[in-house]
């Protein structure tokens, strides 16, 4: 996965990087997270030895299934670095939601 990054379908603006930095999984997310790129996300994550970090500065937005992605990833151990303050405070809508 070193220095690894995803195609992204055509008309969907979105890079995911993948990179090791002292032994850790690094993500760099760039652009609009949407339900196409989730499961390489995911399974890039899973295959971490530890939750990995994910480096968000760049995320411009997520959508529903994209914004459920960076949750789970988080209530799992992930580290969400740099997330814009609007994606941070639907992440919190989501976590008090009931039907989880």
């Amino acid at each position: 996965m070193n220095g690894s990054s995803f195609a992204s379908p055509p008309g969907v603006v979105c890079r995911i990087e993948f990179r090791r930095e002292k032994g850790r999984l690094v993500v760099h997310v760039a652009g609009r997270l949407t339900e196409a790129q989730v499961p390489d996300l995911l399974e890039a994550s899973a295959k971490a030895a530890e939750p990995p970090l994910l480096e968000l500065n760049e995320l411009v937005s997520a959508d529903a299934v994209g914004l459920d992605a960076l949750w789970r990833l988080e209530e799992r151990g992930a580290e969400l670095i740099a997330l814009p303050e609007f994606l941070r405070l639907k992440l919190q809508v989501l976590a008090r939601d009931p039907k989880r």
